[in-house]
């Protein structure tokens, strides 16, 4: 079990090594949506996404002789960055093994924390199987994305400073969205909302395709996404919510919403234009939820988490061109 002590206990270890990232407002989407709509900007994180809290939280709470055997870690690219500049800081060494076919730009960072990059093709091969091959070989520790208890305490610092920043608003949320795969951040945030801010309700968002978060809290049990889906949101894509954050969703998270990629592309756009804000697709899927009105903003406080921004140029420049 999770619990708020061990959140709480996260935020101070971890205080030296992250940001606390802003919560920002536009006078012109409320304007549209008719409520007051936050945005955690977790995209302007160190290393451009939450995941460096829950990998800084993990790796400093390390022995001494685990650190000096190194980690190993499995990512499609925000998990990967967040490990190697924390297994940096902690002068701990890294492998990082990463899909082929991941964003150049998360590929590229992750190298420059310092870390051995191991690809894979995620079609034809496991990187689970993979990761565990390697740290039995170099006698390394495994640092999992999300179903991890120190992960998951380290993500839910997030929901902590959402809470305190919403106070010295003088907001009380109606909402709170989450972009959501494994669930490791929405678990933690929603632990840390139960516990600071109970009168919130909490949701997960995904792309369509890769909704196994929402079919599974209606179903009340862990589901898993047809093979084949495909969609543009990269740091979403695993086939199901996890072992340890699924019982923590099914207790605390009011439910799922699900975005298509095009309500993806309009929300990135909006991001930038509106908060100047680079996101990734998946760092925009709960913005999306929004701004597609998949739950009403109308005379309430909603604020989502815009997870990350590792985007490559190309794709950046393609959808804020609408091209």
């Amino acid at each position: 079990m999770v619990t708020i002590k061990d959140i709480e206990q996260a935020a101070d270890r971890i205080a030296p090594h992250v940001l606390k990232t802003p919560l920002l407002e536009s006078e012109t989407l409320n304007a549209r949506l008719g409520g007051r709509l936050f945005v955690k900007a977790e995209s302007l994180q160190k290393t451009g996404s939450f995941k460096l809290r829950g990998a800084t939280n993990r790796i400093a709470c390390l022995s001494e002789t685990e650190k000096a055997r190194g980690v190993v870690a499995y990512s499609s690219g925000n998990h990967a960055q967040g490990v190697a500049l924390a297994a940096k800081l902690h002068h701990v060494n890294a492998v990082i093994v990463m899909p082929s076919d991941a964003p150049k730009v998360k590929i590229a960072n992750t190298e420059r924390h310092g870390a051995e990059v191991v690809l894979y093709d995620r079609n034809t091969e496991s990187r689970e199987e993979i990761g565990a091959e390697i740290a039995e070989q170099r006698g390394s520790v495994l640092i999992p994305p999300y179903d991890d208890a120190h992960i998951i305490a380290g993500q839910g610092t997030a929901g902590l400073e959402i809470a305190e920043q919403a106070e010295e608003s003088g907001v009380i949320l109606d909402d709170v969205v989450i972009c959501c795969s494994g669930g490791g951040l929405s678990s933690g945030v929603s632990l840390a909302l139960a516990d600071r801010s109970p009168e919130t309700a909490v949701w997960t968002a995904e792309p369509e395709g890769f909704d196994d978060t929402a079919r599974s809290l209606a179903a009340g049990r862990r589901v898993s996404n047809k093979p084949g889906a495909k969609s543009i949101c990269d740091a979403l894509l695993l086939p199901a919510p996890g072992a340890l954050t699924f019982p923590i969703l099914i207790e605390h998270v009011a439910g799922g919403l699900v975005v298509d990629d095009d309500d993806v592309r309009r929300a990135m756009k909006i991001a930038f234009e509106e908060f100047k804000l680079v996101l990734e697709p998946g760092g925009a899927v709960a913005l999306a939820a929004i701004l597609s009105r998949r739950i009403d903003v109308l005379g309430r406080n909603v604020a989502v988490i815009a997870t990350g921004g590792n985007v490559d140029a190309a794709l950046f420049a393609e959808v804020i061109q609408g091209r």
